[in-house]
C-alpha cells in the first residue's frame, strides 16, 4: 500500500517540521547578537549543571507520563498549543527576571508544561495515551528537538536519532508492562532519561545563553520560553503525523517516502 496524495503532501509538511525546525535561529531572528554576548557570558561548568538539570525536569516529566497522562474520555481534533504557550511565556517570565539562580525550578516548570501540550498533540494526531508506549513517545520528542550540528559528520535525521532511541524505549516499555510498582530510578529508565537529557541539554543551554542575561528581564524570559515551546510543538506534530501515518502503512513504506520527498 503506497501513500496517498493527501498523506504524502502531510508527511512533506512533518518532514519540513522535524528537519527545518531551529531553535537557534529563531532566537537569532528575536534576539540578534544577544545570543553570542550570552554563550560568552555562560559560566565554566554549566554544561555540565544544565545536563543534570535536565536529567532532572525529564524525570519530572517521565513521572507525569507514566502516571498522569491519558486520553481524557476521547481524542481531540485540535490541540491548544495557544494556551500551552501563553503558560510558559509565565514561566519565562519569572527565569528572565532572576535569570540562571531560578534555573532549577524553572526548567521543571516548563517541561512538564511543554510535555502538556506535546500529549496534547499527540491525542490530537490519534495517539492512545492509556497504553506506554505512546507516552514514552511524546519524551521523546525532547531528543528530537535537540538537533544542532556538533560535528560534521555527526548524523542527525528523525530517523537516525530514533532508530538510536528505540532500544532504549523498548527496553523501558517491556519493564514498565511488566511491573505493578514503577521504581523511577531503575537503570532501564534511567538510561533512557540520560539519552534524552544529553539532546534536550543542548537547546537547554541555548535558551539559558539568552535568559542568564540581566538586560533580558521578565519580556525576554516570556519570550525565549514561548519560541522554546514552539520548537518543540513543532517537532511533536512532525512526530506524529509520521507516527500516524506509520500506524496505517507500516514504518518501512513511510520511511521509505520520507526519504526520497
Amino acid at each position: 500500500m503506497t501513500l496517498s496524495s493527501n498523506e504524502q503532501s502531510e508527511l512533506k509538511d512533518a518532514k519540513t517540521l522535524l528537519e527545518s525546525s531551529d531553535f537557534t535561529g529563531k532566537l537569532f531572528d528575536a534576539f540578534g547578537s544577544t545570543l553570542e554576548k550570552g554563550l560568552e557570558y555562560l559560566p565554566k561548568g554549566l554544561e555540565k549543571k544544565v545536563l543534570s538539570l535536565s536529567e532532572l525536569a525529564l524525570q519530572k516529566a517521565l513521572d507525569l507520563a507514566l502516571h498522569t497522562l491519558k486520553n481524557d474520555g476521547k481524542y481531540k481534533q485540535k490541540s491548544s498549543d495557544t494556551f500551552h504557550k501563553l503558560c510558559v511565556a509565565a514561566s519565562g517570565s519569572v527565569g528572565g527576571a532572576f535569570g540562571l539562580s531560578i534555573l532549577a525550578l524553572e526548567l521543571p516548570i516548563t517541561t512538564t508544561l511543554m510535555l502538556r501540550s506535546i500529549a496534547d498533540i499527540a491525542r490530537s494526531e490519534g495517539e492512545n495515551l492509556e497504553d506506554i508506549e505512546p507516552r514514552l513517545a511524546c519524551l521523546e520528542v525532547f531528543a528530537l528537538g535537540g538537533r544542532q550540528i556538533i560535528d560534521d559528520n555527526l548524523e542527525t535525521g528523525y530517523y537516525i536519532i530514533r532508530a538510536g532511541l528505540s532500544n532504549a524505549i523498548l527496553n523501558a516499555s517491556r519493564y514498565l508492562a511488566q511491573t505493578s510498582v514503577i521504581d523511577d530510578a531503575a537503570p532501564i529508565l534511567v538510561k533512557l532519561i540520560s539519552r534524552i537529557a544529553s539532546r534536550f541539554g543542548l537547546v537547554v543551554s541555548e535558551k539559558m545563553a539568552v535568559t542568564v542575561l540581566p538586560i533580558i528581564g521578565a519580556a525576554g524570559g516570556a519570550l525565549v520560553n514561548t519560541i522554546f515551546m514552539d520548537h518543540y510543538q513543532d517537532i511533536a506534530r512532525g512526530h506524529f503525523i509520521v507516527r500516524r501515518l506509520e500506524r496505517k502503512h507500516g514504518e518501512q513504506i513511510v520511511k521509505q517516502t520520507y526519504e526520497i520527498l
